[in-house]
């Protein structure tokens, strides 16, 4: 299964400014949402907790030594002092806080980036829909269209995977997009591709063999799928294009 790529943005446009307040250095990662990070404050070398929002494994890019950038908390009551906003990947910054994910799908549906969720008449965040709270409910002259959105992190070769770790909930919010199908709703699913390098995505069957499954048979359902391609750059995001699936290339699709 594969969808022929569409073509890229001739420059890219900015999503959003995304502030950092210091770059540092990761010491370990002692839990999915906690960081200990070294940060150089004019030459005095001290270590912070980090919050990290993303559930995420993050393996190529939260290791112990790698470089990473931070934001000051705005709540000085809270337990740890910065938030984790990006890590280094080859030349790049990856953006890794899940907390941004809402305010760049906006700007996706409100800018009509995807050609098939142009003229949409309401845009309405966190519907419940079966057992789920799904990220969007599209309405368009009188039409409802269910969207989840997940964001990529994780890319192998050219190639961009979701998930980097086993993920029940974005199971059931496939099957809700199914089942949104069944009862005779539009569904999508868009995936915020935050590697610049990637080419093309697929599901991780490796990490996850059940999301992917279900990701195929919703595809095949009629569950359109959205891959598209951001950077971030200069404390902007960025979006660059929506890029093709590639499903085959790892051969579990005839």
């Amino acid at each position: 299964m594969t969808q022929k790529p569409q073509p890229s943005s001739q420059t890219p446009r900015e999503v959003l400014q995304i502030q950092t307040d210091a770059e540092g250095i990761l010491i370990e990662r002692p839990n999915r949402f906690l960081a200990i990070v070294e940060i150089d404050d004019a030459g005095v070398k001290r270590q912070e907790m980090v919050h990290v929002h993303d559930p995420g494994r993050l393996v190529d890019v939260l290791y112990p030594g790698n470089r990473v950038l931070l934001r000051k908390a705005e709540n000085s009551n809270r337990k740890t002092g910065w938030d984790m906003i990006a890590g280094r990947i080859g030349d790049e910054w990856v953006l890794i806080n899940s907390a941004f994910h809402r305010r760049i799908s906006e700007w996706v549906l409100e800018n009509g980036v995807i050609d098939e969720l142009r003229g949409i008449d309401s845009i309405i965040p966190e519907q419940k829909f079966g057992d789920s709270r799904l990220d969007f409910l599209l309405e368009e002259d009188g039409k409802k269209i269910w969207v989840e959105v997940k964001g990529c992190t994780l890319a192998e070769g050219k190639i961009a995977v979701f998930p980097d770790a086993p993920t029940s909930r974005g199971k059931r919010h496939l099957e809700e997009l199914i089942r949104a199908i069944d009862e005779g709703y539009e569904a999508a699913i868009i995936i915020l591709v935050l590697r610049s390098e990637a080419e093309c995505f697929t599901p991780n069957w490796n990490i996850d063999p059940a999301f992917s499954e279900t990701m195929i048979r919703a595809a095949e359902k009629g569950v359109m799928i959205f891959p598209l391609q951001f950077r971030f750059e200069d404390n902007s995001i960025y979006y660059l294009s929506r890029i093709p699936l590639c499903f085959e290339k790892i051969g579990m699709v005839e």
